[in-house]
């Protein structure tokens, strides 16, 4: 007697057969790992931003008091 879940067309069988395949699939892709290039994007925008205006960053304009 197969079961299967509510509203659900496929036999259970057949869930587990999928179940199998997407974790052989996403095992494989895990395995992979980044890509070189996505490496580099990653710890390019990680960097701080260059000022449009030309003035530093975060650069105070009070003099350096509070």
């Amino acid at each position: 007697m197969e079961t299967t879940l509510p509203g659900s067309k496929l036999g259970s069988d057949i869930q587990a057969k999928i179940g199998q395949h997407l974790r052989a699939m996403y095992d494989d892709v895990v395995r992979q790992g980044v890509p070189d290039r996505f490496l580099d994007l990653l710890s390019r925008l990680d960097e701080p931003a260059a000022p449009v205006d030309g003035s530093a960053p975060n650069k105070r304009n009070d003099g350096g008091h509070r």
